[in-house]
């Protein structure tokens, strides 16, 4: 029997980016039925695209919900189908697709689709702040003051993704350097840091010579946090050159703590919280919490399973 999924497609704003997306939306569809399913392709504004989800997994008769874009897109449509039984689907049509990469998933177009089509679902873990469901990672201190004034740089002065990231990392170091003081909470005991910024992984990323920024598995029910004591701007250089590098050593670099369940005090009433790339101002305390096995996404039918549970 056909598979019949409703595919959510970040929409941009624009007369150009109106013709791009009716031409994605037929090439999708027509990828999706090379192998045998029916597909609704619709493209919706970021800002719908949960709700739009949430939608589309009431209709009757709808097997998968699939997001098609970036990691935004997948942290979006994902939040919408969290704790539910159905189905999310992924075509990583972004830049990155951080998310489709560490589950093994295929980045072309007509391969993700045949994984879509005839894929089965297998259960993966979200981590969620606040409430606020994310599928990669959620961070605090430096990387959402890059990223808001990134998005400044993108709005007012039309600059280009990369180039506005670029401009406003350097605009950093000739600044005060954000700093969060922090107290934690985690497995019952207290701990008190001072560091430019904190990285919260769903499950644990390799931090390593030649993985930087990869998991294993996305099913191993934990959250991992990374912080780091450096805070000077020569530490922070010498730190994103490594990175740049990928030179970055965990037992060097960083602390790292894993738990399931994570509770960040700050002197700050509202913090800017990075989540899958977006940031969002938060009340504090932020409340981390992994929820297993919340997600059902469809990885190929034989092989390995992409979610790592071998």
């Amino acid at each position: 029997m056909a598979r019949h999924v409703v595919v959510l497609l970040n929409a941009k704003a624009g007369t150009n980016a109106a013709a791009q997306t009716r031409e994605q939306i037929a090439k999708v569809r027509a990828a999706l039925e090379a192998h045998g399913a029916t597909a609704d392709v619709r493209a919706v504004e970021g800002r719908h695209l949960a709700a739009e989800a949430k939608r589309a997994a009431a209709e009757t008769g709808v097997d998968a919900v699939v997001a098609g874009g970036g990691d935004g897109t997948q942290s979006a449509v994902a939040g919408a189908l969290a704790g539910t039984d159905v189905p999310m689907g992924v075509l990583p049509l972004g830049t990155l697709n951080h998310f489709a990469k560490d589950l093994g998933l295929p980045q072309e177009l007509a391969e993700a689709a045949a994984v879509v089509a005839t894929g089965v679902p297998r259960p993966v873990d979200v981590g969620r702040v606040n409430g606020r469901v994310f599928v990669n990672n959620s961070s605090i201190g430096v990387y959402p003051h890059v990223v808001r004034h990134r998005d400044q740089l993108r709005e007012t002065l039309g600059h280009g993704k990369w180039y506005a990231m670029l401009i406003a990392v350097l605009n950093l170091f000739t600044r005060r350097m954000p700093r969060v003081h922090l107290r934690l909470a985690v497995n019952g005991e207290e701990h008190e840091h001072r560091t430019p910024f904190v990285f919260v992984g769903n499950n644990v990323y390799e931090l390593e010579l030649l993985t930087l920024g990869q998991r294993k598995r996305l099913d191993a029910g934990q959250l991992c946090l990374y912080f780091t004591p450096r805070s000077g701007r020569l530490a922070m250089v010498r730190l994103a050159l490594r990175a740049l590098f990928n030179r970055l050593r965990q037992d060097r670099d960083f602390n790292a703590v894993c738990s399931g369940d994570v509770w960040i005090d700050t002197k700050k009433k509202r913090l800017n919280v990075a989540m899958d790339g977006e940031v969002e101002p938060m009340d504090s305390p932020l409340h981390y919490q992994i929820w297993p096995a919340a997600l059902r996404v469809i990885v190929p039918a034989e092989g390995a399973s992409p979610a790592g549970s071998g």
